[in-house]
């Protein structure tokens, strides 16, 4: 727990806080100190006035004077807190601790209200009193309560009793003549610690003491400290006690102030289930925090793996030292070494650039041990610092006195969330490498000696795949990676490789320098392989590890759909379409705003299995003739599909159908379509053929047979034609598939 000594004591004396109040600004001070530090202001209505007397003699060294009073009434968001106004200082001195005291302010009349003091109150502060927080530095002044005005942190101060008391000796036998030993048991009713002989001798277990109860001393240490304290009253009305809590004031308010002060407009809620709520929220953001914390403490392990990393070895012969980013293959004095081998081999000449080089690498190792020992000494205080605040939290919900927690938890769980957020932040990687990544080239000849510098010969660094980001979507696949943290190699590209999708032999997908690639048109129900490799100069890195991906059965949510088959989901595809298609009904309803054919596929292609799917037509106007079918990705876009050699498709209009491929026209079959049609596509690559269906009719013979390789559906319309697909579908009734094979597609 000695982490939150530095959350327990007061900013200005450096000890423990003793009687500690709590600012406007949720910072806490001692009483005393809060005295000490008081300054009169001369006038605190003429700001001008008090910069002028204050102007020559002021040593105060955190901000200047004019500045702080104009930051503090118009940019800290102070200017009106309960009574207190910001407004300027006057000079002041330091205390030991290194935080101004100002000097004792001259003695005022007090005012009338202070005559009437009880016994045992704090002595009367002069008018104008201004109160700057040695920690934010916001300068308030005083009303006519002085101090009082100013809640007190019971919480706090019952926080650093609980921490003094722990930090004392073990309890002591309170009934031992000589030499008491350590306390075993402590008697309830009688508030007496034993050791085992004086229980037995003066507790025993029988007669009107076998009633009393014995705990062990730390739960009855506890209990001491648990006994019920004084019942919070207001500041401002010293005899009510405080009852409710005033949203919009975030504090505390009993019910006078709701009936005659400022709270009597403001949002009012109960003080216990005020007091459950933040005590919820800081537990919650101390979650939060203590996991930052854990990441920290694995952090300077590292930065303190990479110190030795970099280091120099003390004797010739030290082992290498493996950390989380591999095994140091050449430390500081083994790369001088070599570097001096290969220079002492050239000229006189070579030995003068030698010198160069030399001073080189002695500047990057005390460079890489400077910046390691900084973050270290950072993340260090920052731990420290989080440390502390998590177990002054901890004490904090530990109390059961609502209103009490309430003053505090506002501020508490600001400062959690505060440094939950720079916690959080740089520590994911160290700032810097313990590897040389430097070969010196001693090929050059004796006149480019003089130009002689390190170049980097080393392949790229094996990538690391983002699980992550890593996805798949019916049969695409999404792969990201990203280079090894730390690695300073330079990479002009990445291979990517997948198999085919049935353990077979790895190919190239993706060559570039992108660090994210979608691969389409994969085998549905089908497990892939993935691996990836970096390029440079120099050559070709390693593979990364392989992910094992699993393409979607099928692209709608689990159902029981009683076919041999596997379906898919898909829609209209907008990034292939020709620009003249009109997208609606989330790219399931197509249209054209053109009088000319405009062919449209689908997102997902197809290449092996058996795939149904339908399209109503929703709008048919003056017998237009639009075509059904499926297509190759390089298909013409704007022609009737099936005039190219990349689609087999057939056209239809009010009364008749034919089939066409590469603009030739075959088996004209009557019955056409109208206004509320069905038309339905049945590819079946166990047998390799093609078949259209009219209102769940076969429209002809098997339209196209033969049928290999990577197919889309496709469609051509024209303004006159709207169309709305259906996917997903079981084969029809009538169709008994050939021999099962996984549902797919290749690229």
């Amino acid at each position: 727990m000695d982490e939150m000594d530095e959350e327990l004591k007061c900013p200005v004396c450096g000890s423990f806080f003793r009687e500690p109040i709590i600012l406007p600004c949720s910072h806490n001070i001692c009483l005393a100190c809060a005295r000490n530090i008081l300054v009169q202001t001369p006038d605190a209505e003429s700001p001008q006035s008090s910069r002028a007397s204050g102007s020559g003699v002021s040593d105060y060294d955190y901000l200047d004077l004019d500045k702080m009073s104009l930051y503090s009434e118009a940019d800290s968001g102070y200017g009106s807190y309960g009574g207190f106004v910001s407004a300027p200082t006057t000079p002041c001195q330091k205390s030991p601790n290194g935080v101004r005291v100002f000097p004792p302010a001259v003695p005022q009349p007090p005012p009338q209200h202070h005559l009437l003091q009880h016994p045992g109150s704090l002595p009367p502060i002069p008018r104008n009193s201004c109160i700057t927080c040695p920690q934010c530095h916001r300068s308030l002044i005083l009303d006519d309560r002085g101090l009082r005005g100013f809640p007190k942190n019971r919480v706090l101060e019952g926080v650093v009793d609980r921490y003094q008391q722990s930090k004392a000796a073990a309890l002591k036998c309170q009934l031992c003549e000589k030499s008491p030993k350590e306390a075993t048991v402590m008697c309830e009713q009688c508030d007496v610690f034993y050791c085992d002989p004086c229980r037995l001798r003066c507790h025993p277990p029988r007669g009107p003491l076998a009633k009393h109860r014995l705990v062990p001393p730390a739960q009855g240490r506890i209990s001491r400290r648990t006994s019920p304290r004084k019942i919070s009253t207001c500041t401002e009305h010293e005899l009510e006690n405080l009852s409710m809590y005033c949203v919009q004031c975030k504090m505390p308010v009993c019910y006078q102030c709701l009936e005659e002060g400022k709270h009597g407009t403001h949002e009012v809620k109960a003080l216990g289930a005020m007091w459950k709520l933040h005590k919820g929220q800081l537990s919650q953001a101390l979650n939060i925090l203590s996991d930052r914390a854990t990441e920290a403490k694995e952090f300077l392990v590292q930065l303190r793996n990479m110190v030795q990393h970099i280091q120099p070895a003390d004797a010739p012969g030290r082992p290498l030292v493996t950390s989380g980013w591999g095994t140091l293959k050449e430390n500081g004095v083994e790369f001088e070494a070599c570097l001096v081998a290969q220079c002492d081999a050239l000229i006189d000449a070579l030995n003068r650039r030698k010198a160069q080089l030399l001073s080189r690498v002695n500047n990057e190792h005390e460079h890489k041990l400077k910046v390691v020992r900084d973050q270290i000494s950072h993340c260090t205080v920052k731990l420290r610092q989080t440390t502390g605040l998590m177990e002054y939290c901890l004490e904090v919900i530990k109390e059961n006195d609502p209103s009490g927690f309430l003053q505090i938890s506002d501020a508490l769980i600001r400062r959690v969330h505060m440094t939950v957020r720079p916690v959080g932040q740089g520590h994911a990687d160290p700032r810097m490498t313990s590897d040389f990544d430097l070969t010196l080239d001693s090929s050059p000849l004796l006149q480019t000696i003089h130009q002689l510098d390190f170049v980097q010969m080393k392949v790229p660094a094996a990538p690391m795949l983002q699980l992550e980001e890593c996805c798949t979507q019916n049969n695409s696949a999404t792969l990201s990676w990203k280079q090894p943290p730390l690695s300073t190699i330079a990479v002009d590209g990445y291979i990517l490789e997948l198999d085919d999708g049935n353990g077979g032999q790895f190919r190239e997908v993706y060559v570039g320098t992108e660090t994210m690639c979608t691969v389409d048109g994969l085998h549905f129900n089908s497990t892939y392989k993935s691996r990836v490799k970096a390029y440079n100069d120099s050559g070709v890195g390693q593979y990364s590890k392989t992910l094992v991906m699993q393409t979607s059965e099928t692209g709608l949510p689990p159902c029981d759909i009683p076919t041999l088959a596997t379906v898919a989901w898909f829609t209209f595809d907008p990034a292939s379409a020709h620009p003249d298609i009109i997208f609606s009904n989330d790219n399931l309803t197509v249209t054209c705003n053109s009088y000319d054919d405009r062919v449209v596929m689908g997102n997902c292609s197809f290449s092996r299995g058996v795939h149904y799917w339908e399209m109503t037509v929703d709008r048919y106007d003056n017998h237009p003739d639009p075509a059904f079918g499926v297509a190759r990705g390089d298909v013409l876009k704007d022609v009737m599909l099936g005039k190219d050699d990349k689609a087999w498709a057939m056209y239809v209009d009010n009364n008749r159908s034919w089939f066409m491929h590469n603009n030739s026209h075959t088996n004209r079959t009557d019955g056409g379509i109208g206004k509320g049609s069905t038309v339905g596509v049945l590819l079946d690559f166990t047998r390799g053929i093609l078949i259209f269906l009219i209102n769940d009719e076969q429209q002809g013979p098997v339209a196209f047979e033969a049928l290999e390789g990577q197919y889309f559906p496709a469609i051509s319309l024209n303004r006159n034609v709207q169309v709305t697909l259906h996917t997903g579908l079981p084969i029809p009734d009538f169709y008994t598939p050939g021999e099962a094979d996984p549902t797919g597609s290749v690229c």
